[in-house]
C-alpha cells in the first residue's frame, strides 16, 4: 500500500492511499495554514477509515516541489519521518533522486523554487 502526501498549498492537505493502480482511498482536508496540525491526525484517520494498518504501508510518495517554503517542508519531514520509523522508502513526487543518508535512510529534499525570507533583514524605510 502506498500513501500520498501533499502539503504544497498553504490551504489544504491531500492525502491518497493506493494499491497498486487502486485508489483505495483521497482526501482533500481544507488546512490553511494549519497542514502541521492536521496532517498526522489526517493520515492516521485516512487509513484507519480504510480498514488498514499503517504497517500495511510498503511505500510514501510526497509532493516535493512547488508553493511555499513552509508548506512544502511540512509534507516532505513528515513523508521522511514516517518512511524512517516503518523502515520504507520514500520517493519524491518529481522524480528527483532521494538522498542517501547514514544507516542507508534515504531522504527526499524539498525542492524550493525561491530562498526563504525567514530571518532575512528588511530594509529600512527611512
Amino acid at each position: 500500500m502506498t500513501l500520498y502526501i501533499n502539503t504544497v498549498t498553504n490551504k489544504e492537505v491531500i492525502l491518497s492511499l493506493a494499491s497498486g493502480e487502486k485508489t483505495i482511498a483521497f482526501k482533500k482536508i481544507p488546512a490553511e495554514r494549519q497542514q502541521a496540525e492536521k496532517l498526522l491526525p489526517a493520515i492516521d484517520k485516512l487509513i484507519t477509515k480504510s480498514g488498514k494498518k499503517l504497517k500495511a504501508l510498503k511505500k510514501i510518495v510526497v509532493a516535493d516541489q512547488g508553493g511555499s517554503f513552509t508548506s512544502l517542508r511540512i509534507g516532505v519531514l513528515t513523508a521522511n519521518a514516517l518512511a524512517y520509523a516503518l523502515g520504507i522508502p520514500v520517493i519524491g513526487e518529481s522524480g528527483a533522486k532521494s538522498q542517501k543518508r547514514v544507516a542507508g535512510l534515504t531522504l527526499v529534499a524539498p525542492i524550493y523554487s525561491a530562498e526563504p525570507n525567514i530571518g532575512k533583514a528588511k530594509k529600512s524605510k527611512i
